[in-house]
């Protein structure tokens, strides 16, 4: 059975195979998350995002860790909230599930997400943290290699919407 859990910390300092980087649509590095992962890896992430040649909102693409603990990064473009009247939910429902699908594909079995889109671009972080923990819930009932989900919380206040959340009962 997989476990989920959120943890309070630096998401480039966990011990994980995969981190989710909250990238911007060019992939080539920004503030918060995006910006201290492509500090923390180095210029060869940059150059490998480079050759990605972007990614589309709602999607995600998969480059090595290079000088991160962890191998792989996932890099997931979430939306820039606009009222929830732009297709925002399932834009963010879908980068969640292209990483986790992505994760699979490379048979990673500890993943850490940071929460994604709540930070510059804004997304409520109890609307945010629902959707991400969904979309979590519901790729873990169908086999594959991922067993272990962090959610990497950098402030007290999204690790405790992150734990409570986790400790309400899934809704099917």
């Amino acid at each position: 059975m997989a476990t989920l859990r959120a943890v309070y910390g630096d998401i480039v300092c966990l011990n994980v195979e995969a981190v989710v980087n909250a990238a911007n649509p060019t992939l080539l590095g920004g503030g918060g998350v995006d910006g201290a992962i492509h500090d923390a890896a180095g210029l060869q992430l940059f150059e490998a995002c480079q050759r990605l040649g972007g990614c589309s909102i709602g999607d995600a693409k998969i480059t090595s860790g290079y000088k991160l603990r962890a191998t792989y990064v996932i890099h997931a473009v979430g939306p820039i909230w606009r009222g929830g009247k732009a297709n925002e939910p399932q834009l963010l429902a879908s980068c969640y599930r292209r990483s986790l699908e992505l994760a699979a594909e490379h048979n990673v079995r500890s993943i850490a997400f940071p929460s994604i889109s709540t930070g510059a671009f804004g997304y409520p972080i109890v609307s945010a943290a629902r959707i991400a923990i969904a979309e979590a819930r519901r790729f873990v009932r169908a086999p594959s290699s991922v067993s272990h989900i962090k959610f990497c919380c950098f402030s007290s206040e999204d690790f405790e919407v992150y734990q409570r959340l986790l400790r309400e009962t899934p809704k099917r």
